[in-house]
């Protein structure tokens, strides 16, 4: 039986849950999925946060645009060509597949084909994770997710990424606009090649992140 459940608000810490540390918006979520595993319960998580935060909860007509289903599109094809399976189920309408991106329990995230490309994508958990709306994300260069000290280790994997098509087995430390720093554990980074093979950019996805020390 499918079972829906939604996260509404951010839950607050309590110093009597054993590791749940103060602000930690993305515990709360890590224990649903793993309850979720152990009890085989579907979860469909929306992502809802304070007005303050402005990041959204579904697609709304800001994200929703014909570019943008597009570009799921472009991102779910070239997944689906390099590693042979398939990042979601395909079912439905392509907006009905760009919903079910957006609102994965996993991270999704691309950036385009510029000199210093701008993040050009990322679903509900990606802008969750990184604290910032989408108008905000999606003007961002992708390489200030990374700290300076970590950039140049950032640099070398899309570089064996744009060789050999795609990388499954990347860990490495990212930082939040807050200043939040996370280590991102078994990441896959994969070429975006459109119909007539044009280079279109990179993208990336991972489930796997432990939030660090401030």
């Amino acid at each position: 039986m499918l079972r829906e459940y939604r996260i509404y608000s951010l839950l607050k810490c309590s110093s009597d849950v054993s590791g749940w540390c103060a602000g930690d918006k993305f515990k709360p979520v890590k224990i649903l999925l793993s309850v979720a595993d152990v009890l085989g319960v579907n979860l469909r998580i929306r992502w809802k946060f304070f007005a303050r935060s402005g990041l959204v909860v579904s697609m709304d007509g800001k994200v929703d645009t014909s570019a943008t289903r597009s570009h799921v599109q472009l991102l779910l094809d070239s997944f689906a060509r390099l590693l042979g399976r398939e990042l979601i189920a395909r079912a439905g309408t392509a907006a009905e597949q760009a919903e079910r991106l957006f609102q994965a329990p996993f991270v999704v995230v691309s950036h385009g084909t510029e000199a210093d490309p701008i993040l050009n994508y990322g679903n509900a958990a990606a802008l969750a994770l990184w604290e910032m709306p989408w108008e905000a994300f999606t003007q961002t260069p992708s390489r200030l997710t990374a700290e300076p000290v970590h950039r140049d280790e950032r640099a070398r994997l899309l570089a064996r990424t744009r060789e050999h098509g795609y990388v499954d087995d990347y860990a490495g430390i990212r930082i939040a606009s807050s200043g939040r720093r996370f280590r991102i554990e078994q990441a896959i980074v994969w070429n975006l090649t459109d119909p007539t093979g044009n280079h279109r950019g990179q993208a990336a996805t991972f489930s796997r992140w432990t939030l660090l020390e401030m």
